[in-house]
């Protein structure tokens, strides 16, 4: 694939320890890089600007989902791919993603941490894997999606399905809302393996009590709306 032909999409908020090494890390990929940042977030600003071949992307509203949206939908390329700003994502995994994309002609890829004996997490806690495996269960009841990690946000896909999705969420509800509506729309996907790695640095963001409820709601939400998306 050539450069033009893909995105990496980074959302970082407060990630200047971390940052740098995924950015050091993605060095040897020739594939364009946007990082998506709040403009009052200097210190992470700061570290981006160290790597001239990255892009910086200020958003305008606050929330990683709101990061991802507008990270996406200002992609040129005809393929975008998620990783994030902690390192959790391992970038080994582009190309498997990639290959998969192109030669099934996928709108997207996603990964799960929970597919194999190749996938697992060193970020996992008993509480999210068993928040995780209850809300992927949920959702793949409700829903039908036959996926066995939803709540994992390392996707690739093509950038024009993804517009077509017209997504709303800010926060974390995003990792619901991108699987269930491509369902809906008869969007193609599969997922592959992948091992979440410990964040490089700086703290983590996701609170499993309040984070699970608003996912919970937000399966609900589209439940009940299903026939309007």
């Amino acid at each position: 694939m050539h450069k033009s032909d893909l995105t990496i999409v980074i959302p970082a908020k407060q990630e200047k320890e971390s940052l740098p090494l995924v950015l050091k890390e993605l060095e040897n990929y020739e594939f364009k890089k946007k990082v998506v940042v709040d403009q009052n977030d200097r210190e992470t600003i700061i570290e981006a600007e160290k790597y001239p071949d990255v892009e910086i992307l200020y958003q305008k509203k606050s929330g990683v989902g709101s990061a991802i949206i507008e990270g996406v939908e200002s992609c040129t390329t005809l393929h975008f791919c998620i990783l994030m700003a902690d390192g959790s994502t391992d970038s080994k995994y582009l190309q498997k993603k990639l290959n998969k994309s192109l030669n099934e002609n996928l709108d997207f890829v996603f990964s799960s941490r929970y597919k194999d004996d190749k996938s697992g997490s060193d970020d996992d806690t008993i509480i999210t894997s068993i928040g995780n495996f209850f809300f992927t269960k949920i959702s793949n009841i409700l829903f039908k999606l036959g996926l066995s990690d939803i709540l994992f946000n390392y996707v690739l896909g093509k950038t024009n399905s993804f517009r077509n999705l017209k997504l709303q969420s800010i926060d974390h509800r995003i990792c619901i809302e991108l699987p269930v509506k491509a369902k809906i729309k008869g969007m193609t996907y599969a997922s592959v393996s992948s091992f979440e790695r410990k964040r490089f640095g700086g703290k983590k963001k996701v609170n499993a009590l309040i984070d699970g409820w608003l996912i919970l709601t937000e399966i609900i939400k589209l439940f009940l709306n299903k026939k309007n998306l």
